[in-house]
C-alpha cells in the first residue's frame, strides 16, 4: 500500500465513522442536548458535512451535555489568557514566513524556455487541425 492509498483508507475510515456518529446524534442526541431542536427536522441534513469532519468533537460535546459536565458559567467566556501569545507569535511569524519564502525563490537558468505541453506528446497540430 503506498502513501496515496493510505491517505485514502484514513479518509473513508474517517468519514465512515463520521456518518455513523452524524446519523446518531442527528436522529437521538440532538433533540437531548438542544431544547431548540426539538421537532427542526429540516435543519439537520446541514449538519451532516461538519459532522462528517469534526465527529471527535460531536462525540466529546454530546457526552458533556448529557452527562453535565458543562460549566455554563464559562461556556461564552473566551480562554483569552492565550490571546497575547498568539498575537506576538503571529507578528513574529508572518514577516518571517515572508523572508524566508523571498530568500527560498527558484531561479531559473537564463536560456530556459518554455515548451507546449502538446509539442512532447506527439499531437502538435491536432488543436488546429479542429478550427
Amino acid at each position: 500500500m503506498n502513501a496515496a492509498e493510505s491517505i485514502f483508507f484514513v479518509a473513508q475510515v474517517w468519514a465512515t465513522i463520521g456518518a455513523v456518529v452524524a446519523t446518531a446524534f442527528l436522529l437521538f442526541g440532538i433533540d437531548r442536548i438542544d431544547e431548540d431542536a426539538r421537532g427542526a427536522y429540516i435543519f439537520r441534513p446541514l449538519l451532516v458535512p461538519g459532522i462528517l469532519l469534526i465527529w471527535p468533537l460531536v462525540l466529546w460535546r454530546w457526552w458533556v451535555l448529557e452527562r453535565d459536565l458543562d460549566n455554563w458559567r464559562n461556556r461564552h467566556a473566551p480562554p483569552r489568557r492565550a490571546h497575547l501569545f498568539i498575537a506576538v507569535m503571529f507578528v513574529v511569524a508572518i514577516p518571517l514566513i515572508i523572508a524566508v519564502s523571498w530568500s527560498l525563490r527558484q531561479e531559473w537558468q537564463a536560456d530556459f524556455e518554455p515548451v507546449k505541453i502538446s509539442l512532447l506528446h506527439g499531437s502538435a497540430g491536432q488543436g488546429d487541425a479542429a478550427a
